[in-house]
């Protein structure tokens, strides 16, 4: 779609809003906003990008009477597709994309995008820095903080974006093609939205929607739900398996990892070089190795990465250590599945924090799979009546209460071995006392370094 002197209305005002709306006004479009807060109540960092913007103000407004004369909508991550003015919109079939797809047609570059429950990040930023460790000229955009729409008009052909992309982004794609995409796992998440399962795993599912022959996709063998969708996919599909040898793909044999493709295979790494701790970030490493692989990368060149990659920030990331308590910080891990992984690559006796933002999970399952070195947990925020229901249902009783994140914080600390760890995991998302993960795991790591 071309949008010089379209009037398009972007829905939904942080920062991917922002970055969405500067580059429509620098396409020439007809610029309009909606949020369900007033300009002076956004983020400081949002009214400020928007000083220089030319647009119509809808802020804290009803955009229904607007929607007629729209000729598209933009959506930000999130925003529910149900809203009465979004329905008429389709009504009306005005075109309704997500901000994914708006960066998307604007940039030059090759995408490679991923998806899955966990490891999204993680994997994101490791193959962005063996595209960078490459030589390419590399954009890490998307769920990871930085919008595509911010970096679209800087991209040239040659170059790579690698884009983080959650479901609540793929919701609304249209012509979002990846040259490369995987999906990392699917498990239970985002309940809240999409109500069941099926649904879920449809959106997860829209990342390889366009691809064709000559695109390729890296599956999970290992997850159940991921490797049968391979049949709906028309790229070249690769996979990625911790348990086996796979014929075309990245698996772990004796000790090393390995890529193979057509017949040939190629040893890239020994496994206990792998800088990042866990399970999970080997799996996470194989996708990341498959996805640079296929495209081309050099296998030395995913070899030093593997090596020398240090994790991301709110995902197990070493704080500091207090009297003889070490803090980790995984913010990040906003549902069960991914406090699970973070739970498993602790080695020392653990007080786990949890709690947060009800996403309808069911955390039974999380309870009953805890590992011995789990030895309290201390729970707090929305879903404290919830996660305290669960662990009494499944006999788990070693948790107490906090009354805030920071008493929840002091508490853990204050029943910790010498020698252990107190680890944020909150097994939710942060919207019930923090504007993103981000700002929890910084008001983690404040706290921390003032004790």
């Amino acid at each position: 779609m071309e949008y010089d002197g379209k009037k398009v209305l972007i829905v939904g005002m942080a920062r991917s809003g922002a970055a969405a709306a500067r580059l429509l006004g620098e396409l020439g479009a007809d610029v309009w906003l909606y949020d369900v807060k007033a300009k002076e109540q956004l983020p400081e960092e949002v009214i400020h990008a928007l000083t220089e913007l030319d647009y119509h103000d809808l802020l804290g407004k009803d955009p229904l009477p607007a929607i007629e004369q729209m000729d598209a909508l933009v959506l930000s991550p999130g925003v529910p597709l149900g809203l009465p003015f979004i329905q008429r919109a389709y009504e009306l079939n005005k075109k309704v994309i997500a901000e994914i797809e708006l960066g998307f047609t604007a940039s030059k570059a090759d995408f490679i995008a991923i998806t899955g429950t966990n490891g999204k990040t993680t994997t994101t930023a490791l193959v962005g820095d063996i595209f960078k460790n490459a030589g390419i000229n590399t954009f890490v955009l998307g769920n990871i903080g930085v919008p595509i729409t911010q970096e679209a008009l800087r991209t040239k052909p040659g170059d790579v974006v690698v884009a983080e992309t959650a479901a609540l982004q793929l919701d609304t794609i249209d012509e979002y093609r990846p040259k490369g995409s995987a999906i990392l796992n699917i498990t239970e998440d985002h309940m809240d939205r999409y109500g069941k399962m099926e649904n879920y795993i449809a959106a997860k599912a829209k990342i390889f929607k366009n691809q064709m022959a000559d695109d390729y996709c890296v599956l999970n063998y290992d997850n159940d739900t991921v490797r049968e969708l391979a049949a709906q996919v028309r790229a070249q599909v690769f996979w990625f398996s911790l348990r086996q040898s796979v014929e075309n793909g990245a698996f772990v044999r004796n000790g090393k990892i390995v890529f193979a493709r057509d017949g040939r295979e190629v040893e890239i790494l020994p496994v206990e070089k792998l800088h990042i701790p866990g399970r999970h970030n080997l799996e996470n490493a194989l996708a990341a190795a498959a996805l640079a692989c296929i495209y081309g990368i050099d296998s030395g060149v995913v070899a030093h990465t593997l090596k020398t990659f240090k994790g991301v920030e709110h995902r197990i990331e070493f704080v500091r250590e207090v009297g003889g308590v070490t803090f980790i910080n995984d913010s990040k891990g906003t549902n069960p599945d991914a406090t699970l992984s973070a739970v498993r690559a602790m080695d020392k006796p653990t007080v786990l924090l949890l709690g947060g933002y009800d996403k309808k999970s069911d955390f039974e399952g999380m309870f009953r799979a805890f590992t011995p070195n789990v030895r309290a947990t201390v729970v707090m925020g929305a879903t404290t009546n919830k996660i305290v229901q669960a662990a009494q249902n499944v006999g788990y009783e070693n948790y107490i209460l906090a009354t805030g994140f920071e008493d929840a914080v002091l508490k853990a600390y204050s029943i910790a071995d010498e020698g252990g760890v107190v680890l944020l995991s909150p097994a939710c998302a942060s919207w019930d006392m923090f504007a993103d993960f981000e700002e929890r795991g910084r008001a983690f790591k404040e706290i921390v370094r003032g004790l």
